[in-house]
């Protein structure tokens, strides 16, 4: 079943129990709030390298369209949530539609459930988000892994007063990652269909998948930890005798811990995982942390300084390519009217001579505009590099500007 299918009874089931639950209470609870807003994006990438592999090209105009819409009644304790995503690129590839959250959701007590398509964000690390397990990732949207594919999901959480938030999660599909085409970069020699993707497991796509996490707070110790067991949202790669790629998604258990602390103007970062499979057994952490400067020139200027270290036992294998690796970055927010945001930061292997370089800005125009500015730099990429050596021709520049509507 297509992730439309998947989609179209995601839908149907909402609609049913919203009309259901809508019927069941009387006028004052009846009472609809509605919010509807679309952002229309117009992007252009420019990789100022010849591409490594044949059809690759080097500009990419496209535009991008993500509605979004919410309905709340019962005194805001039950919802109706949906983001959708569209975007048409020069990449065919790239030209893809989601549904990023589609779910209902009810609040009552010290529990809360949501059903449907969601996203969910875990970790606290700014170069490497660790734990984060739940959502694939949208990888032609994104080299940083920031962009999310809708997860189907129930998910149920209980709050104590004295014992932390409590997590649980029911994940009965799988989404596939997605990779550019031909003409697309950020890409390896050989294409890899999504399709040719296979599974560890005889369910697949449909392989029943659950977590659980825990999370609370003590003074300025922010901590949570969580445990995946399921299809892995990061592929194995494997090669076969004529240099051909061979890709599969494991089985596995992963536990996961994420730790803040705050101390003045400093934050203590800390995220690490153990994940266990049949192909690979591996441990992984991202350690570091951030001072900020706050309000420098008296008009609300903040400068924030992070350092992170970075380790994955995987080495070269790492689809991270951050096996040994030191970040290190400074975050500018003048905090105007204009919410004017830029984020400077590089990473250096510590085993060989790679770096990547990244500058990321951010401005609204006016009430409904917003121009962003987006840099990666691949320096100086060692051989011995899986991933990123074939990154090493990929150096771009991105520009978009959106309106919201």
């Amino acid at each position: 079943m297509s992730i439309q299918k998947i989609a179209f009874y995601s839908i149907a089931g909402i609609v049913l129990l919203f009309q259901n639950e809508v019927n069941a209470q009387d006028d004052e609870q009846k009472k609809l709030i509605h919010d509807f807003e679309i952002e229309v994006e117009g992007e252009y990438r420019y990789f100022t390298n010849e591409g490594a592999f044949a059809g690759q090209e080097d500009h990419f105009p496209s535009i991008a369209l993500t509605p979004e819409y919410s309905v709340e009644w019962n005194e805001g304790y039950e919802s109706v949530n949906f983001t959708g995503f569209f975007r048409a690129d020069r990449d065919d590839k790239r030209t893809h539609w989601d549904i990023r959250e589609l779910y209902y959701q009810k609040a009552q007590g010290n529990w809360e459930v949501s059903v449907g398509l969601k996203k969910v964000y875990w970790g606290v690390a700014e170069s490497n988000h660790l734990v984060d397990i739940i959502n694939q990732t949208d990888a032609i949207e994104s080299f940083d892994g920031e962009q999310k594919l809708g997860q189907p999901m129930v998910q149920f959480t209980w709050t104590t007063d004295n014992f932390g938030n409590f997590d649980f999660f029911y994940l009965p599909y799988h989404r596939k990652r997605l990779f550019a085409g031909e003409k697309g970069r950020l890409r390896f020699p050989a294409l890899i269909e999504r399709d040719d993707v296979k599974y560890e497991s005889g369910a697949e796509e449909w392989r029943q998948d659950a977590a659980v996490r825990w999370s609370h707070f003590f003074g300025a110790f922010d901590v949570g930890l969580s445990h995946f067991y399921g299809n892995g949202r990061e592929p194995i790669f494997t090669f076969d005798e004529t240099g051909g790629i061979n890709t599969f998604y494991p089985v596995i258990n992963q536990t996961g811990l994420d730790l803040q602390v705050t101390h003045n103007a400093f934050l203590w970062k800390f995220e690490s995982i153990y994940r266990n499979a049949k192909a690979q057994d591996f441990f992984a952490m991202v350690a570091g942390l951030e001072y900020t400067f706050t309000n420098i020139d008296g008009n609300g200027l903040d400068i924030g300084a992070l350092v992170e270290y970075l380790y994955d036992e995987r080495d070269e294998l790492a689809l991270n390519a951050m096996q040994n690796d030191v970040f290190v970055g400074t975050r500018i927010a003048l905090n105007d009217t204009q919410d004017t945001s830029l984020l400077i930061g590089g990473i250096k292997d510590l085993e060989n001579s790679t770096k990547v370089f990244s500058v990321e800005a951010s401005r609204r125009i006016g009430n409904s505009w917003k121009a962003q500015v987006e840099a990666r730099v691949f320096s100086d990429i060692a051989n011995d590099e899986f991933i990123l050596s074939n990154f090493r021709e990929d150096t771009f520049l991105k520009l978009s500007v959106s309106k919201f509507f």
